[in-house]
């Protein structure tokens, strides 16, 4: 659980609180009073008021052809992340990634498609942000390159090459839906827990804390 302390419009977290600027975490207990977040409610401040968002999008791939599964998977995925404040990106096209558009659409947020191919009208209708590249499937190793992190949802050959790639690149890759067993790909149980994951990824929970100065 977050904490925001209103006064100050500082987050704080296990007795750390945070800075937007490095995004990192020094020791610095939550005032009595301050106000309990969770993990969605601590990404959407950190987008919208703590003053130094993440620009860069989150990527969203998966199959064109995809399970009744990964696209219900998907279409809260996209939700979640417009919630959370955060950009979309995907290949643009039909399956797991409209799912995902319409998802993000319907919450509120921005779903940026990035197509391998030259038509705009290959979009799928939730996308705001049409890109026709014109490079091919060249464009996965955009997609894996541009996002902050990735999240897979299903599997296909397509999407095991867009995996590989962020891996690669050394993104963070969630999966959900029966997106790919790769080694170093963070299996999620189901959407619900990427609120959480997201959270302790883009807030770096996992690094050290740094004492705070006398």
């Amino acid at each position: 659980m977050f904490e925001l302390d209103r006064d100050t419009n500082r987050l704080h977290h296990a007795g750390r609180v945070f800075d937007p600027t490095t995004r990192g975490w020094s020791a610095g207990p939550a005032p009595a009073g301050a106000q309990a977040l969770g993990p969605e409610q601590a990404l959407h401040w950190f987008q919208t008021r703590g003053g130094h968002s993440l620009r860069a999008p989150v990527g969203v791939i998966g199959p064109n052809e995809a399970t009744d599964a990964a696209l219900a998977a998907a279409n809260a995925t996209g939700a979640i992340l417009a919630r959370c404040g955060l950009t979309l990106l995907c290949g643009g096209r039909q399956g797991v990634m409209e799912a995902a558009c319409r998802g993000a659409a319907e919450a509120g947020g921005l779903g940026i498609a990035l197509l391998p191919g030259a038509d705009p009208a290959t979009a799928n209708p939730y996308a705001a942000i049409v890109l026709a590249s014109g490079i091919g499937e060249a464009r996965n190793a955009l997609i894996a390159q541009a996002s902050h992190c990735l999240i897979a949802v299903g599997d296909s050959y397509g999407t095991l090459s867009e995996v590989a790639l962020g891996l690669r690149l050394g993104k963070t890759v969630f999966g959900l839906a029966g997106a790919a067993m790769v080694e170093g790909v963070r299996h999620l149980a189901d959407p619900a827990a990427l609120p959480e994951a997201l959270a302790a990824h883009l807030f770096g929970l996992d690094a050290p804390i740094v004492p705070a100065r006398a």
